[in-house]
């Protein structure tokens, strides 16, 4: 069925699931589940005619005893069209339930991380990008969604008696982010207009623990305000939103205008400004707010045009942040941010600008921001940081000027575009490079002092020449001290950081925050690395975010859940009937049918050899080495004598040649007293075939005992060593070959652009001139001594 039905049955099994299991876990629990209205329930009937019925009963005692009528009863678990009839209903249904049945929710919620609600949002992310345009707009990309609970204000000081609205709340994550950011929660308010999405942010806000004092209410936000005293709208300490971008019919049923269009009525057919001012009028007299609105709000002219020069005169728009195009569900034109502040409004002078849209990785169709991006934005925006290319605070005069006449297009003011690289007509003609193109990487020279006079040496006044062979670059580089002390130094900081929060991750147990975690460590690496010339600090925070989305935040649970040693125990691989395996095995044990399959989930196979089996490993390998030798040789052989015409050509007559059918050969050969070379060919083919067969086996049984004795030792390590084997030979080296890496990317970018340039003024015009006056000579002799003239 369509993603947008498929996902009112699967999030309606994924909420009943969960309240059942924290109401088993917690008499307190936010949700009464009354007799007959459980997930248990549901289990119970499994193989009944009448399950579909049974389904939709207990989902709606549920419903009745929660006030939940119409938010969690919105799929028909009867509904024959999409389930089927009959049987393909019935076990359609008790398939489904039995996986949700082996879910356990009871402890989900680990403090400051929220597995369940992680997996609504992988959820939500997914049907918003299955359902295509129409349904798109219910999902805020959670990484954008982070970015503007950072840069509205919000902070882990945030009080819990402050208020943040969403009038397009949707389903409502863009509210649940912004909560995330405070240590203490906020109260929420949202509107909704689509009441299939409307119930989606109800469940949403139950999933994430949110109790029913956190509002979400049902209306269309511009034509019927849900939060208003009399004619006046209830206001809020911040303001979130995504509305949907240029709506046309936004004025359809307006009746009371609220005061919201004091500075402007926007135009009938684009809605973009009805929802900023409708969001400026909802803040308190220090309110902030965040908003997503597409590029052209920032200059289109008119009615729209004079909105934006008035609210630039008050003073209410603090920032601007450019994104990158498609990101969002439903579009894929560019949209930005515009960050409202009437705190200090009468004496803004300027408008802070960033144009983030370079900043992003492709994930599918869409691009998605990266670790990297959403820490940069919120660290320039909230420090106010200058940087060439990308952020500035540009004035109010400036934006006033008249050949800008209050038009915010970002690329007016920041020029974010790559600078030309410029053909340098002098070089072409008199060899040389431009030292204009070298001092460009003034970067590489700060971090590498010395190699610029080692691979260059002046020319003329203006330019240099390569005092090596263009191919020799890439090696001169690596092999110059500098660059090894500069990978050693990065390396060495690696190091000390790591051994500055160790003691931490010794003592990661269940009480750990996964989330303050690897801020905590994120944050420091970002610090350190700031000085570093050459690399780019975020760049080398995403090389730790991306290893802890990967990896090392489902290690940091397993031990939270388990501890060090019993997340690090083997587990076994369930084989089906059909002897399929449910996942790849790290190890295996023993051969054939009777083979044992591991999964290892925090301590690789690999990581317990390199420190107990390492002469045993490299024993394996040269066992290795023979027996594909081994194979070599026999395929060589076979190679050099089955040839058309060869002796084992006729010998086989054709056939394929394998073991057995050679030795078939050489003793009906030997019986019928063939000839002596063909008799020498099979025998010394069958001698070779041994020896590989011996190689073979010798290999493989060294493997079987190296893996038996790593299983083994597995049950050996004591909690000190899981801890040693995780943090250093793990966690710790594989973040420093990821930073290595950094560094060595960055050197392949000089590579490649020092050999661009040496290509580039290798031949001057009088070396072309010279060799084709040498080429024209050449035909010319060649021409007369063929008596051509």
């Amino acid at each position: 069925m369509d993603a947008g039905q498929y996902k009112d049955y699967i999030l309606t099994l994924l909420f009943v699931k969960y309240v059942s299991d924290k109401a088993k876990a917690d008499p307190d629990s936010l949700i009464d589940v009354p007799p007959g209205g459980s997930f248990d329930d549901m289990v119970a009937a499994k193989g009944d005619k009448e399950i579909g019925d049974r389904f939709n009963k207990i989902i709606s005692r549920l419903a009745e005893a929660n006030d939940l009528r119409n938010v969690i009863d919105l799929a028909d678990f009867n509904d024959e069209e999409k389930l089927g009839k009959g049987k393909e209903i019935q076990d359609r249904l008790s398939k489904l339930v039995t996986i949700f049945s082996d879910l356990d929710f009871r402890g989900s919620r680990a403090e400051g991380d929220d597995l369940l609600g992680d997996a609504y949002e992988y959820l939500m992310r997914h049907f918003a990008t299955e359902s295509g345009k129409s349904k798109g707009q219910f999902y805020t990309p959670a990484e954008v969604s982070r970015v503007l609970a950072k840069v509205v204000g919000i902070t882990k000081d945030t009080r819990q008696d402050q208020t943040v609205y969403d009038p397009t709340c949707g389903s409502g994550s863009l509210l649940l982010k912004v909560a995330d950011e405070t240590s203490r929660g906020i109260s929420i308010y949202g509107q909704e207009k689509d009441n299939a999405t409307w119930a989606l942010s109800k469940m949403n806000m139950i999933l994430h623990g949110y109790a029913a004092e956190h509002v979400i209410l049902k209306g269309d936000t511009i034509t019927s305000p849900q939060f208003t005293s009399g004619n006046v709208l209830q206001t809020f300490d911040f303001a979130v939103a995504n509305p949907p971008f240029s709506l046309k019919s936004w004025s359809n049923g307006l009746e009371l205008e609220y005061g919201r269009f004091e500075y402007g009525r926007p135009p009938e057919k684009n809605g973009d400004y009805a929802f900023l001012l409708h969001i400026l009028k909802s803040l308190k007299s220090t309110g902030k707010a965040a908003v997503i609105l597409p590029h052209g709000v920032l200059f289109r002219g008119n009615a729209e045009a004079d909105i934006r020069q008035r609210l630039l005169k008050q003073g209410f728009i603090k920032g601007i942040i450019g994104l990158p195009s498609n990101l969002f569900y439903g579009t894929g034109i560019p949209a930005c941010i515009i960050v409202l502040d009437k705190e200090n409004a009468a004496g803004r002078t300027g408008v802070f600008m960033i144009d983030a849209s370079k900043g992003f990785i492709k994930d599918g169709n869409k691009n998605r921001l990266r670790s990297q991006d959403i820490h940069k934005i919120v660290d320039v925006f909230t420090k106010q940081t200058t940087i060439d290319c990308y952020s500035r605070m540009v004035l109010l005069s400036e934006i006033a000027d008249p050949k800008n006449d209050y038009n915010l297009n970002i690329p007016r003011y920041i020029d974010s575009s790559e600078p030309e690289d410029i053909q340098d007509l002098h070089a072409h003609l008199h060899g040389g490079i431009p030292d204009r193109d070298l001092d460009a990487l003034n970067g590489y020279w700060d971090a590498f002092p010395k190699l610029r006079d080692q691979l260059f040496q002046p020319n003329r006044p203006g330019y240099s020449d390569l005092t090596i062979d263009v191919s020799k670059v890439q090696q001169a580089v690596l092999d110059s001290p500098e660059f090894q002390k500069f990978t050693q130094e990065a390396r060495e900081i690696i190091t000390e950081w790591f051994a500055a929060h160790r003691k931490k991750l010794e003592e990661i147990d269940e009480t750990t925050r996964p989330n303050g975690l690897i801020a905590a460590l994120g944050d420091d690496l970002l610090a350190r690395f700031k000085p570093v010339p050459l690399l780019d600090e975020y760049d080398v925070y995403e090389q730790l975010m991306t290893y802890w989305h990967d990896a090392m935040h489902d290690d940091v649970f397993m031990v939270m859940n388990d501890g060090w040693l019993e997340a690090a125990k083997p587990r076994k691989i369930v084989v089906d009937k059909d002897r399929k395996l449910s996942e790849t095995p790290d190890l295996v044990v023993g051969t054939g049918r009777s083979a044992e399959k591991y999964k290892m989930d925090l301590l690789p196979p690999n990581l317990i050899v390199e420190r107990y089996f390492a002469k045993e490993r490299a024993e394996v390998d040269e066992l290795m080495s023979v027996s594909e030798e081994a194979s070599r040789l026999v395929e060589e052989y076979v190679e050099e004598h089955a040839v058309e015409g060869g002796l084992l050509a006729e010998a086989m007559d054709g056939e394929k040649i394998n073991k057995a059918l050679a030795s078939a050969r050489l003793k009906k050969a030997r019986h019928e007293g063939a000839d002596a070379d063909e008799v020498a060919v099979l025998s010394h083919l069958i001698k070779l075939y041994n020896a590989e067969a011996v190689a073979k086996k010798e290999f493989k049984e060294a493997e079987a005992a190296l893996n038996l004795a790593t299983l083994k030792k597995y049950g050996d390590l004591t909690e000190r060593d899981v801890r040693t084997l995780v943090l250093d030979d793990k966690w710790a080296a594989v973040i420093r070959d990821r930073v290595t890496g950094e560094i060595n990317a960055s050197t392949v970018a000089l590579v490649s652009r020092i050999q661009q340039l040496g290509g580039r003024y290798a031949e001057t015009v009088g070396s072309l001139d010279a060799e084709l006056e040498k080429l024209e000579a050449k035909i010319a002799a060649n021409l007369a001594e063929m008596g051509v003239q």
